[in-house]
């Protein structure tokens, strides 16, 4: 049982189960399934009540469709870029493994590509323009990034750097590679198998007998949730709803230039915090750098800010033309 200085001096693991609702056959309900649900249902009901204010000009059933499009540009996306990105080497020798989702890999970067490539073709089939799609889409963005980013912190992956105790919310997580050696888990096969045996040591006494051996970690995942999940969609949200209550036109990029802008900032800023990848990490670059200084995650979010100041450029551009030069669109 951990001691009351223990606790005040970290966060402890929570040891929640990754399967949510376990069913019949291989493929289970997550944690981080719902959170993608999540995202796309709260999605959803952003889109509604934005077409509702007009700023969005599609219909009910046209948000319907639209949400289909981005939950297959979404998924395609972020496993293609995960595979391309962080683990062609293990895919190609496997090609099995690429429709085998409930067991992890997809990546963000690759997701806002599918994302944004899904819109570009949804738009040829009706009367919308890009840009002004998605600045819709960028306040419904956020929400969804905090519910996939806590079920990562649930299942224990993509945690973060080493720390000490200096920092009173640093976890030790038992998905650690130290912990996984000191309970025998790594030589454990399954991902399914894995989250059992961590569970088990728990329920045991194992893990307690061994847990000062873990060392503290940062809970990145948290970071990433509060910055590019909560704080970036107060900071969306609040520009919109100032400007709808002030009458104000908002420059059609800016939204979306915001959110591209302040994902790259908070996720290079978060890489610092993050665990590198193994695969890109040896004995001499032990912080998986891959272009200079830079992680793969903060070198693939240089494009996602460079693409954010274009569209803040174009915003400031459009910010000063005369209302009778604005797109109708966005009237």
């Amino acid at each position: 049982m951990l001691s009351l200085s223990a606790i005040l001096l970290e966060l402890p693991y929570h040891f929640i189960d990754p399967v949510a609702v376990p069913l019949p056959g291989p493929v289970d309900v997550r944690w981080y399934g719902l959170g993608y649900v999540f995202a796309f249902t709260v999605g959803y009901y952003v889109l509604r009540y934005l077409s509702r204010d007009g700023f969005l000009k599609l219909d009910y059933d046209g948000i319907s469709d639209l949400i289909f499009s981005l939950i297959l540009g979404t998924i395609l996306g972020a496993r293609i870029g995960y595979i391309l990105f962080y683990d062609f080497d293990s895919f190609a020798a496997n090609p099995g493994r690429i429709l085998r989702l409930w067991e992890g890999g997809l990546s963000f970067h690759g997701g806002l590509a599918g994302v944004l490539i899904a819109s570009a073709l949804f738009i040829r089939k009706r009367n919308l323009t890009f840009v002004p799609l998605i600045d819709a889409l960028a306040l419904g963005v956020p929400s969804g990034i905090f519910g996939v980013r806590m079920a990562n912190f649930i299942n224990g992956e993509l945690f973060g750097r080493v720390t000490t105790d200096e920092v009173p919310w640093a976890v030790r997580f038992p998905t650690d590679p130290t912990a996984e050696q000191l309970l025998g888990i790594d030589r454990v096969y399954g991902i399914r198998e894995r989250e059992l045996a961590v569970l088990q040591a728990k329920a045991s006494g194992a893990w307690d007998a061994i847990r000062d051996q873990v060392p503290l970690r940062h809970p990145s995942q948290i970071y990433e949730a509060l910055t590019e999940g909560v704080l970036l969609g107060i900071i969306l949200w609040a520009v919109y709803l100032v400007a709808k209550k002030r009458g104000w036109t908002l420059p059609t990029g800016l939204l979306s230039g915001i959110f591209l802008t302040g994902y790259g900032i908070f996720r290079s800023t978060v890489e610092l915090f993050r665990q590198p990848d193994s695969q890109f990490r040896d004995p001499n670059d032990p912080l998986g750098t891959v272009l200079g200084p830079l992680t793969m995650g903060q070198t693939l979010s240089l494009f996602v800010i460079g693409s954010g100041i274009l569209l803040l450029v174009m915003a400031a551009r459009n910010a000063r033309r005369p209302a009778d030069q604005v797109p109708a669109a966005r009237r």
